[in-house]
């Protein structure tokens, strides 16, 4: 007849969980060497906080998504440089990359707000005196979310100027082959989260 041997098994298994947590704490560092690891987590924390409540002095309409409201502080600067509602800026931003600063239009256009680079597919567009996007910036420049704001925002703001409407820019600075369909959505977009 056999006899199964437990309380020692459970005793030698105690034994080895004990050895196992006593050799971890012994190569635990100390509380010194801890204490930059646990000041960068408090730092880590701080700065989300901060982040946090940056978006809540943010003035956009509290309607814009989080895709959108991250933006915020270009999108404030860029207003304050050109002179356009920061609300207007945002639904752009909104109709053309939902806030995804590396969204790629199947025609070439970059970022934020989708601005046509001189490189890329784009540098395939003829015009009449050559490539019809010579003069604008790279992809690559186009890809900081902050340049793209103002880019697009500056340009925006010189086609309200030479156009005399919000539409009428709007209009140019869509696609061209949709008519007033694109300048009404984001006027519908900028009326609907005001």
């Amino acid at each position: 007849m056999r006899r199964i041997i437990v309380v020692p098994a459970v005793f030698i298994g105690c034994l080895i969980v004990i050895w196992v947590g006593t050799v971890a704490a012994a190569n635990m560092p100390s509380e010194e060497r801890l204490a930059p690891t646990q000041t960068a987590l408090a730092n880590a924390a701080l700065k989300k906080d901060s982040a946090q409540n940056k978006e809540s002095n943010c003035n956009l309409a509290a309607s814009y998504p989080g895709e959108i409201r991250q933006w915020c502080g270009a999108i404030e600067a860029a207003a304050n440089d050109t002179g356009l509602p920061a609300n207007l800026i945002a639904a752009v931003i909104l109709q053309e990359s939902g806030g995804n600063p590396v969204a790629y239009s199947g025609s070439g256009a970059v970022g934020l707000m989708q601005v046509m680079p001189r490189d890329g597919l784009a540098a395939d567009f003829m015009c009449v005196n050559g490539p019809c996007f010579a003069n604008r910036p790279t992809i690559a420049e186009l890809e900081d979310p902050a340049f793209n704001i103002q880019y697009g925002s500056d340009y925006l703001a010189s086609l309200i100027q030479k156009h005399g409407t919000i539409r009428e820019a709007l209009f140019k600075y869509g696609p061209i082959d949709v008519g007033y369909y694109y300048a009404d959505l984001v006027l519908k977009i900028y009326e609907n989260y005001q």
